[in-house]
């Protein structure tokens, strides 16, 4: 009450009467309290804020770097002039004008829930930004918790916002909501299962940022790109981008391809089928043209009647062996499957080292292309079914 009892005397110093001076008194206590506020503010955004920062520049950490970022601060810094009024005003209006105090009060309240709420959203982005420059956040990606966590605070601030609006207290409110819980997890019902889907995804290690995964079912095959809370976002070999929700992962099959990645080969698995007409024992000159062939020599001394099919076989197995690409830690074999109407399949079965897509389909098509080349060599023929030129030529045959 000094403060307005000096207001007073000066006002009338000035040349008021008493009964004007005491009408101004309130306002031009207020305008001082605007005043204190705003140079309040200016001192802590221009001072403060830039001593903060260079002590964090000079800090050997980097995570401070982000937490207290420019725009962290400033949102912190927000706070500080409505908390002035709010604790100040009572000094202006504590005799009358009673109404006005209250509608004051209120919008500084109103204000500051608001800065506060943005300064927490920033300080939730600026700590996410500093897990995701870990290592350990490849394998538990966290966006999905960081949106839901984003949720919760503005939905709380929500509640507490409508609560000084009503003059309520927000404990009452949010007891209130508990009759009304079912309506809200119905709102809430894909947040509520992204958040459980994320989790379940982090948690067992399913899936992370930078797998590649095929989903089929939705048009999926490419890389990971983003694991949020309603959304997964992946990205085709064609550039394309396919958005599918957490809880189809989790409940529906994937395949994660980061396995292949980390193993120690890429498995290659093709068979090309053999005319089962053109397989026969060997004959002694095909036997005298193998023998000049060091890649199935160990094979036609161990075999007393080889085929010229076995003798494939060797050669492709011993070939496969040789190429510096593949992996001696893994199965390597050549097969015969089943034989069907298409002839009979043979199939080459390995791991290669190299597991990137465009030098593996390389190395798949360089193999081929030497087994087409080589097949003929062996007395064989690739099945292929008849083309209309085979059936011409077949018929200009019998006439």
């Amino acid at each position: 009450m000094h403060i307005l009892e000096h207001v007073e005397e000066l006002l009338v110093g000035w040349g008021s009467s008493s009964a004007m001076a005491g009408k101004l008194v309130p306002f031009v206590t207020f305008a001082l309290i605007l005043i204190i506020a705003y140079v309040a503010d200016a001192i802590c955004r221009k001072v403060l804020l830039r001593v903060v920062a260079r002590f964090v520049k000079y800090t050997k950490v980097t995570w401070d770097d982000v937490l207290f970022d420019q725009k962290v601060m400033v949102r912190a810094s927000r706070v500080v002039a409505p908390l002035i009024i709010y604790l100040l005003i009572p000094v202006a209006f504590a005799d009358h004008l009673s109404g006005l105090l209250y509608f004051i009060q209120r919008v500084c309240l109103i204000y500051m829930l608001i800065a506060f709420l943005c300064f927490l959203n920033a300080f939730l982005k600026a700590g996410y930004e500093v897990y995701s420059g870990t290592e350990h956040s490849q394998k538990r990606p966290l966006k999905g918790l960081l949106q839901t966590l984003q949720v919760i605070v503005w939905f709380i601030g929500a509640i507490v916002l409508i609560g000084i609006l009503i003059d309520r207290s927000p404990i009452t409110l949010l007891a209130g909501l508990g009759a009304s819980a079912a309506v809200l997890m119905l709102i809430f019902k894909d947040s509520i299962t992204g958040l459980v889907s994320g989790v379940m995804l982090s948690g067992n290690d399913m899936l992370k940022v930078g797998d590649w995964i095929e989903v089929p079912k939705y048009g999926a095959n490419g890389t990971v790109m983003e694991v949020a809370l309603n959304t997964v976002k992946v990205r085709n070999w064609d550039n394309t981008i396919v958005t599918i929700p957490p809880y189809i992962l989790v409940s529906d099959s994937f395949q994660n391809w980061r396995g292949m990645k980390e193993s120690g080969g890429r498995r290659v698995k093709r068979s090309l089928n053999i005319d089962m007409n053109t397989v026969c024992f060997c004959t002694p000159q095909m036997l005298a043209k193998f023998h000049k062939m060091p890649l199935v020599k160990p094979y036609l001394e161990q075999v007393e009647k080889p085929t010229n099919i076995g003798v494939l076989r060797a050669y492709l197995l011993a070939y496969v062996k040789s190429l510096p690409t593949t992996s001696t830690e893994l199965p390597c074999m050549v097969r015969q499957l089943q034989p069907t109407e298409y002839g009979l399949p043979l199939e080459i079965y390995f791991y290669t080292t190299v597991k990137d897509w465009i030098p593996y389909e390389d190395i798949q098509s360089d193999l081929f292309d030497h087994l087409l080349a080589v097949v003929p060599e062996f007395g064989l023929k690739v099945f292929q079914a008849p083309a209309g030129t085979d059936l011409q030529r077949l018929q200009s045959d019998k006439e």
